[in-house]
């Protein structure tokens, strides 16, 4: 059989994939009848399966489509966003939120090893070890609804975005076992100065002492599978839209005023909101990657400001070698504002 061929043979095939946008986002998302066996996520799922059995852990969480990543208490499984099931799918992700959380395969990697930590977490009630709190805290712990990190902290590790560590024990715990389970870490050498290396090296003892036991937990449950989503694609991601934009970051006009000038002053300057439109890409990729928030809501940001800026009349200095900068580093403190007021939320 040609390359060709077995490629076709395995690829899923799903009729609503021919649909026109418009049409399909009137779907409701049960109706997709999504599978995970053979969908575009399967070969990460099975590279994840060959980290665990390099490590000798006995353990496999098991996997359902959801309406995005998590692990559910009491569950020794692993929530999956449906969107990631097909590359039509990842687009109309991409096309309403900007980004596509683990929609590459490095990324995918890191939120599964990271959802992995939690589930095994679950399987063999680690918190009842007598190491986990001294290691990690308080596991009962109220989940904040936002956190404000310590950029350099060497007291956690990184995996996800955000210094995700930080925000609770539960989830030093399992961005800890996704470094650790990392074959690519070389975490004995990358962290060997951090104080985060003592909780790497319980993870590794702690492993080392269940890797051959049955898990206490073997349940299959899923919770809020696709199947009883009922919603459309169009309810869905109208209601994800708002949630995301609901704290609406603030600014104030002498914020814009310090960036660019009315017609007085630039009389021959570009207009600012045609400006900052030229500069959303590079300002949402470089504050993205500083602050950790989602593109989502620094594009939300951006939008205001091209609204106002248009109320105010204001001009843009094109010229100006500083100007990207500065507005680079006005929105990071917008952004910054914002998540130490607890205006934004916590995602999890």
């Amino acid at each position: 059989m040609s390359k060709a061929k077995t490629t076709k043979a395995r690829r899923t095939p799903y009729a609503w994939a021919r649909k026109h946008k418009e049409t399909l986002l009137d779907m409701r998302i049960c109706d997709l009848h999504l599978r995970l066996e053979k969908s575009a996520i399967s070969p990460q799922i099975t590279q994840l399966y060959h980290e665990l059995q390099r490590k000798q852990l006995k353990f496999r969480p098991h996997f359902w489509f959801s309406d995005e990543w998590y692990c559910p208490d009491g569950i020794p499984g692993v929530a999956i966003p449906f969107f990631l099931a097909h590359p039509k799918l990842r687009q109309l992700e991409l096309d309403f939120m900007l980004e596509v959380e683990g929609g590459d395969p490095r990324w995918c990697m890191k939120l599964l090893r990271h959802e992995t930590g939690h589930a095994l977490l679950n399987a063999y009630k680690l918190t009842q070890d007598r190491g986990w709190r001294a290691a990690f805290g308080n596991p009962n712990a109220a989940y904040r609804d936002t956190y404000l990190p310590q950029p350099y902290s060497k007291r956690f590790v990184i995996n996800l975005p955000g210094w995700y560590a930080q925000s609770h024990p539960h989830e030093d715990w399992a961005e800890t076992f996704a470094v650790w389970l990392d074959p690519r870490s070389d975490w004995r050498h990358r962290y060997q100065h951090w104080h985060a290396i003592h909780k790497l090296r319980y993870v590794d003892e702690l492993m080392q002492r269940i890797a051959a036991k049955t898990p206490l937990l073997r349940n299959k449950h899923t919770e809020y599978p696709v199947e009883k989503i009922k919603l459309t694609l169009r309810e869905f991601y109208e209601d994800k839209r708002r949630r995301y934009g609901m704290d609406s970051p603030e600014f104030f006009d002498v914020d814009l005023r310090k960036l660019f000038g009315d017609k007085e002053e630039l009389p021959h300057g570009e207009k600012a909101s045609r400006y900052l439109r030229t500069a959303t890409r590079t300002t949402l990729h470089i504050v993205e990657r500083w602050t950790g928030e989602y593109k989502y809501r620094i594009n939300e940001v951006i939008k205001d400001m091209i609204k106002r800026c248009d109320e105010l009349e204001l001009r843009a200095d094109s010229a100006n070698p500083d100007l990207l900068s500065n507005l680079i580093s006005c929105v990071t403190m917008v952004v910054m504002n914002k998540l130490h007021s607890g205006g934004f939320h916590l995602a999890r």
